[in-house]
């Protein structure tokens, strides 16, 4: 009996699950590894010959045919003949060095004998094939097929690695981002207070998933960010990822579509894949028009490769389950050009509006961007908050940018507020510009822009002047900055027709003062044509009552997605385009009958641009000299 006692086993450790993020990493480094090798092989393969050649060779000599050789030799010219395999190589008297190959299978000594020449007279050396001879031969034999055996060994990894697409043109495009390396949160998203409560119920169940399926609630399966460009959807769905703490894959809906039939699909495929493995996880599509169109009944091609990777999208996202703890986001800022199925419930249930930052979210932005830069004490924020109406967060960072760029290229240190007001004009319409111009041209410019300040003056329901002036910027040889005083959430019929008295008001001074029109008014048409066309077709502000007749001006997808049988008549077409004639031709006469009775008013401000150039809100309401019209 074996009293021997036995020490216990200390418990062994469950094996840990690898990472998936690591896999991928791995699987990428492994993939980059092979593909420099793969080069380095190639190269190798396309240089190594040349230089085995070279070395085999003895380096350059002239190379002559077998009886030029014999000539040679009978001659007395040759001092050394050397045989190498099928070459003989040869020493020249005068050092000069060339070969002669001969065929293959015949000896060179009986080449010589044949050929009646004593070698006696020349010194002959017989050497085997070097090592480096055996090599170019063995390599000039077999490269065709291992060239062969290495692409076929590249086509099929690629096919393997890369799904049902070869070359990997079905993998993924989206970018990972790992989990706690998300540093922007909640409280890096200037305004957009309502956005983030929406938002705040996604994080809470990407952090706590049991406490919702346990009363039989059911996660939102996507998430629609929907606002016009540079409002910060983008930075609104990094910062769900930052709050929740998840796995974040980022693509934009282009990086989907290749003019490989399939591809888009299979891409499709394995970014869902991908976040399975990686859930709890978010996956977020930008731009996601650009597959999401709505699809129209009179489709050119019924195997459309944006409408197969529109339709893989929707199967992917039917086959979520509640365990899958996967969101998708999307962001657009055409939400009404996406097709019904892709935004119904089930799919994208929540659909968040992202618009522009009113008063108090600009100052949040801008106390966001200000960071890290040097501004003069006491400048006033709200200022700058309320003549900024209108810009996005994208456009007040950008403005805060090149007013330091600004200061930096003048060597100052501190940024002012009149570099925070050239910044911004410079972002709404360009840099300034010094373009030469005759005193007449130059004259008409400062009557037109003084058209434009005038009615905006005189005008209850057009907004105030800030500035005005005669400088160049873009394509503009002046510009009259006429911010709003506040947000507008509606808009008025008085003040789009006193908006289009405004931008017709440079081109009736024109008339008044030198009876002659100008190409300068060309973008003031362009948008006051757009507003009496949105009156008429969209707004119902005519005579033709409240119809919408947009299926007319509207892209191509809506057409189809309606059917031609939805457009209006021809009748109705020019009846929309005599509307639209009668509000822009009475805008006109309105204007030239305003700005005849302020005559004097005009030239004075037109003598000051000229002094001058440029002339803010006070010096211009000072030379108007009677307070600005409001609305009653």
């Amino acid at each position: 009996m074996n009293n021997k006692k036995t020490e216990p086993k200390a418990p062994q450790e469950a094996p840990k699950k690898q990472d998936p993020i690591k896999r991928i990493e791995l699987k990428i480094n492994l993939n980059k590894f092979f593909s420099k090798t793969l080069i380095y092989i190639i190269i190798l393969f396309l240089f190594v010959p040349s230089l085995l050649g070279a070395l085999g060779a003895g380096g350059k000599r002239e190379q002559i045919t077998i009886s030029q050789m014999v000539t040679d030799i009978r001659s007395e010219k040759v001092n050394k003949m050397e045989v190498y395999g099928q070459e003989l190589r040869l020493t020249y008297k005068d050092d000069s060095k060339k070969v002669a190959k001969k065929e293959e299978g015949q000896q060179a000594l009986q080449v010589l004998e044949a050929s009646g020449i004593d070698l006696a007279t020349v010194d002959t050396e017989i050497h085997d094939a070097t090592a480096l001879q055996m090599l170019w031969e063995l390599i000039i034999n077999f490269l065709p097929i291992i060239l062969m055996f290495v692409f076929l060994l590249v086509v099929f990894r690629q096919a393997k690695g890369g799904g049902d697409a070869m070359f990997g043109m079905g993998k993924s495009k989206a970018k990972v981002y790992v989990k706690g390396k998300q540093n922007i949160s909640f409280k890096d998203v200037g305004g957009m207070n309502e956005a983030k409560k929406e938002l705040e119920e996604i994080v809470d169940f990407l952090r706590h998933p049991k406490k919702y399926t346990k009363v039989g609630a059911r996660t939102p399966k996507g998430v629609l960010l929907v606002g016009p460009a540079g409002t910060g959807k983008t930075l609104l769905a990094r910062a769900v990822a930052g709050e929740a703490g998840v796995q974040f894959l980022s693509i934009a809906g282009s990086e989907f579509m290749e003019m490989l039939v399939g591809v888009g699909a299979s891409r499709v495929r394995d970014l869902f894949d991908t976040a399975k493995k990686l859930a709890p996880s978010i996956i977020f599509i930008d731009e996601i028009d650009a597959i999401g169109r709505m699809r129209g009944r009179n489709s050119m091609s019924s195997n459309d490769e944006r409408e197969q990777t529109l339709n893989q999208i929707l199967v992917e996202m039917d086959g979520f389950t509640q365990n899958d703890n996967v969101i998708v986001m999307a962001a657009t800022n055409r939400g009404d050009m996406l097709d019904p199925a892709l935004v119904r419930p089930g799919r994208f249930d929540r659909r968040v509006q992202v618009n522009l930052p009113d008063l108090e979210e600009r100052k949040f932005i801008l106390g966001i961007h200000a960071k890290n830069k040097n501004f003069t004490k006491g400048l006033d924020w709200a200022k700058v908050a309320k003549r900024t109406v209108g810009f996005s967060g994208a456009d007040l960072e950008n403005m805060l940018n090149e007013s330091a760029i600004a200061i930096a290229r003048e060597s100052r240190e501190e940024i002012t507020l009149e570099d925070i007001e050239e910044a911004s004009l410079k972002v709404k319409y360009g840099p300034s510009k010094k373009r030469l111009q005759d005193d007449k041209e130059k004259k008409m410019t400062a009557y037109h822009e003084a058209g434009h300040a005038v009615l905006s003056h005189v005008l209850p329901y057009a907004d105030p002047v800030h500035r005005i002036s005669i400088v160049s910027r873009g394509q503009a040889l002046g510009y009259t900055f006429t911010p709003p005083e506040k947000d507008k959430l509606q808009v008025l019929k008085s003040e789009l027709v006193d908006d289009m008295t405004v931008m017709l008001g440079g081109r009736a001074a024109e008339m008044l003062i030198f009876d002659e029109q100008t190409a300068g008014a060309s973008s003031d048409i362009d948008r006051a044509t757009r507003i009496a066309r949105s009156m008429v077709v969209r707004f119902g502000m005519s005579k033709l009552g409240p119809m919408n007749f947009g299926s007319q001006y509207e892209n191509e997808d809506y057409n189809r997605a309606w059917g031609e049988a939805d457009k209006p008549s021809t009748k109705i077409q020019e009846r929309v385009d005599e509307e639209m004639m009668n509000y822009i031709n009475e805008a006109e006469k309105r204007a030239m009958d305003l700005l005849k009775k302020y005559r004097k008013n005009l030239d004075v401000i037109a003598e000051n641009l000229l002094e001058k150039e440029t002339l803010d809100s006070d010096e211009f309401a000072k030379l108007m000299d009677m307070p600005k019209a409001k609305a009653i």
